[in-house]
């Protein structure tokens, strides 16, 4: 049975320092007092009273007490800034901050095809983009324990959301996403590329976040190919070396396949082979209840809700000692000006 009352106990067991060996500075005063001769500190035999220290003492003034209290706003500013490098802080809940181990990139293609009004949407016909962003941010939002990102491309590729656990910023930046923002083309494999770049296998997450034991690229295009420096395939290739799994999504009732000379229509075979490529899979849509169900598949295939440990939050407190050795410092500055 613990002698502590209980509070005492729970505070103990949510306070931590950063840098506890700094603690060990506190008596180093006293050490160089009792260790340095005053000659090797710089000090004299002779002692010299200020002029204005003699007028109070002729005239009562109590040195002694004002010498101690000095000797305690210094001994109190020397503590205070000991403790702040030794850097306390206040361990949160565990639980705040739940951490499935993946991390996942979307990769949306924002040309200037995804205008077609050519889905439905609540018995409304809408374009490709209101669906995909309805039916991704859900997705987005479903993910809570995941690290994800979003990476919008047409003419160039862009980070529009980084890996972050706010599922709910993300999806916000998808919902957000307008046409033209990046160009009205289809750079497929820089936004690939892009994406695996924030997915690179050697980046930790962050001070306190696991590495991540599963990474994945979804990426929708209703395009083919026609901008950017690189090629998909290639890319997806890097993908494989890095063990990063690309879903592909081909958007869009007709594809290059069964074009008959229709421009702007998707290159299903080519997103194919890039998830193949990477161990993915690839996913035909051509009805926003097929966009629905491939969100479903794909939320199936990257792991329902086991949790890995979870990612522990801390709030510094080292704020408030520093503020307390400037307090020290100011006070003793106004004494000395005083007398």
């Amino acid at each position: 049975m613990s002698l502590l009352p209980a509070w005492v106990t729970a505070l103990a067991s949510a306070f931590d320092w950063a840098a506890p060996l700094a603690l060990l500075l506190l008596p180093l005063p006293l050490l160089v007092q009792r260790f340095v001769p005053a000659e090797a500190a710089g000090g004299s035999g002779a002692l010299r009273v200020p002029a204005s220290l003699v007028a109070q003492a002729e005239a009562g003034a109590d040195i002694a007490a004002r010498g101690r209290r000095r000797t305690w706003s210094i001994w109190t500013l020397w503590a205070a800034l000991v403790v702040a490098l030794a850097g306390p802080r206040l361990v949160l809940p565990a639980t705040a901050l739940p951490a499935s181990g993946r991390e996942i990139m979307l990769a949306m293609d924002l040309s200037g095809s995804m205008e077609r009004r050519d889905f439905s949407l609540d018995g409304e016909t809408v374009n490709r983009l209101v669906a995909v962003k309805r039916v991704g941010a859900d997705f987005i939002r479903r993910r809570a324990g995941d690290r994800i990102g979003l990476v919008i491309f047409a003419d160039q590729a862009f980070v529009a959301a980084g890996l972050t656990f706010d599922t709910a910023s993300v999806a916000r930046a998808l919902e957000e996403a307008t046409i033209g923002l990046v160009g009205r083309s289809t750079g497929i494999g820089d936004g690939l590329g892009l994406a695996l770049r924030r997915l690179d296998p050697k980046d930790s997450g962050g001070e306190g976040q696991p590495v991540a034991s599963s990474k994945a690229v979804i990426l929708l295009s209703d395009g083919a190919n026609n901008a950017g420096q690189t090629t998909p395939k290639d890319v997806a290739a890097l993908a494989k070396e890095l063990g990063i799994k690309v879903y592909t999504i081909a958007l869009g009732p007709r594809d290059m396949a069964d074009a008959d000379g229709e421009q702007d229509v998707v290159d299903t075979e080519t997103l194919r082979e890039m998830a193949e490529i990477t161990g993915g899979k690839a996913f035909r849509v051509k009805t926003t209840d097929d966009l629905v169900a491939v969100a479903d598949a794909i939320d199936t295939l990257e792991g329902g809700r086991a949790k890995a440990p979870p990612v522990p939050l801390r709030r510094d407190l080292w704020p408030w000692p520093a503020a307390l050795a400037f307090a020290c410092a100011g006070l003793l500055l106004a004494s000395r000006r005083r007398g």
